[in-house]
């Protein structure tokens, strides 16, 4: 597996292999940049197909947080961690005390949170063996609302800039995910008064989205041919593809996903079919904003948290008049503002 050469490489501070025999323990420290500060980012825990599936997610993930904490103007460097194992039978004290103690020797380079299969109470055993840990109950806690918010004042945005409508009322949304992101999601888009129709791998999800929200259930490879105004991916990433992106009828791409995008080149592809596409680190930030607050001990208030994120909704306003007046992707102008500030801070 050659690391330098893989395309999801970018320069990357540092990339740490982590194996304890004894837990069981396989895992990925992916640290991006850390000119902005010391570099933050979750601890996913998922299945991969194999080791270099993985290090390519957490690669891509890692250099996406750097981009997503310099255009929220946070004071943090980007970085990521997977675990490679099933969340739902592999899990254990000595697995998550084991993961604690390679982040330890990294001396606070790189900072850990919860993310897809990971909880708050996981981490609450790897804070056991470090304090390089972010997100914990007592603290700023659970991110998933304050991401679905950010999406929400996202989807505003780009609902405005496209079909120039100030309400989501009667707006048509198709919902792929509805883990807690996307549920909590589901509920702001459901008292505006939008349409949703929703899908996930798991039947008791969308059952309880359908029942709470009034949404109407759309099988899994079905979500993308709906005939709505917004498609929000909400579960992993690079669903928009070539073989996904025929298929939207859509106007707005709007999710909490990471990487959405499969190639950076179907950014254009989705400007040539007239989909707006709101890039994946600027919309889904209002988790990271929210974890930030626990900086230099700081005293946190979700009011101010809140009123953080709703920034969001201006971030991609500009980035949308940028993308328009100078004729490019809006995913490559986030990209360059991004580049331009930590090229700045450096």
């Amino acid at each position: 597996m050659a690391v330098f050469n893989l395309r999801a490489y970018d320069d990357h501070e540092q990339v740490v292999f982590c194996r304890d025999k004894e837990s069981g323990l396989s895992a990925i420290i992916c640290v991006h940049s850390t000119a902005l500060g010391p570099a933050v980012g979750g601890c996913r825990m998922w299945e991969y197909n194999s080791d270099e599936g993985a290090l390519i997610d957490a690669l891509r993930l890692s250099r996406g947080m750097s981009y997503k904490n310099a255009m929220a103007g946070l004071r943090m460097g980007g970085g990521k961690s997977v675990i490679i194992g099933n969340p739902k039978t592999q899990k254990s004290e000595a697995l998550f005390e084991a993961f604690g103690e390679f982040l330890n020797n990294l001396n606070g380079s790189y900072y850990s949170a919860e993310d897809v299969g990971i909880t708050t109470a996981d981490m609450a055993i790897v804070n056991r063996k470090t304090d390089f840990v972010m997100g914990l109950e007592g603290k700023s806690g659970d991110p998933s609302p304050l991401t679905a918010f950010g999406v929400y004042q996202g989807m505003k945005a780009a609902v405005k800039h496209r079909l120039g409508r100030d309400s989501l009322a009667g707006i048509k949304v198709a919902v792929q995910g509805l883990g807690h992101v996307g549920y909590y999601l589901c509920q702001h888009l459901s008292e505006e008064g939008a349409e949703l129709f929703v899908t996930d791998i798991h039947r008791e999800s969308i059952e309880r989205v359908v029942n709470d929200f009034n949404a109407t259930a759309v099988d899994k490879d079905e979500i993308y041919s709906q005939a709505v105004d917004v498609y929000a991916p909400c579960a992993l990433g690079a669903t928009i593809n070539d073989t996904t992106i025929p298929k939207l009828q859509c106007s707005v791409v709007a999710g909490a996903a990471n990487n959405q995008l499969a190639e950076d080149r179907h950014g254009e592809v989705l400007k040539q079919k007239g989909i707006l596409y709101s890039p994946d680190y600027v919309i889904n930030a209002g988790g990271i904003i929210n974890v930030s607050f626990e900086q230099d001990g700081g005293e946190y208030n979700r009011q101010t948290a809140l009123d953080k994120v709703s920034e969001i909704y201006g971030t991609l306003t500009e980035v949308f008049q940028a993308a328009d007046k100078e004729e490019k992707t809006t995913n490559v102008v986030a990209d360059e503002l991004a580049r331009k500030r930590i090229e700045e801070a450096k």
